[in-house]
């Protein structure tokens, strides 16, 4: 449940990467324009993905509520959560690189800068 919470909890927030997008690139029009597509696209696929996350810790209070043990149901909803959860981290870099491919090279490299600080900021 923990870490359940966690990683719905950190989905919630603006992200360091969504800020320098929208405050910091100096995107062109067209930029804008790619760039706002790309978001519909991922947000729509982030929020069923986050949808199956919340069914399967649902599925996984049931589970756990029917006979507070480790069975084969508890199990098999934590995959269920798993599942859900590496398909959205996979979404998530389909949809780094699809922003990325948008920019300059000189704004790329600031945006790699911050992917990287992102994803390496909790492992220090």
């Amino acid at each position: 449940w923990g870490g359940a919470h966690y990683v719905m909890h950190r989905m919630e927030r603006p992200t360091p990467l969504h800020d320098l997008i929208h405050e910091k690139l100096n995107l062109t029009a067209d930029q804008k324009g790619r760039m706002a597509g790309l978001e519909r696209d991922h947000a729509a696929k982030r929020q069923a993905l986050e949808a199956e996350m919340r069914a399967a810790n649902a599925e996984l209070a049931r589970a756990f509520q029917q006979q507070h043990a480790y069975t084969p149901e508890v199990q098999a909803a934590i995959d269920r959560f798993h599942h859900a959860m590496g398909e959205l981290q996979k979404e998530t870099m389909v949809h780094t690189l699809a922003m990325r491919s948008v920019l300059t090279p000189d704004q790329a490299t600031k945006f790699d800068d911050t992917v990287v600080q992102s994803l390496t900021q909790d492992a220090r």
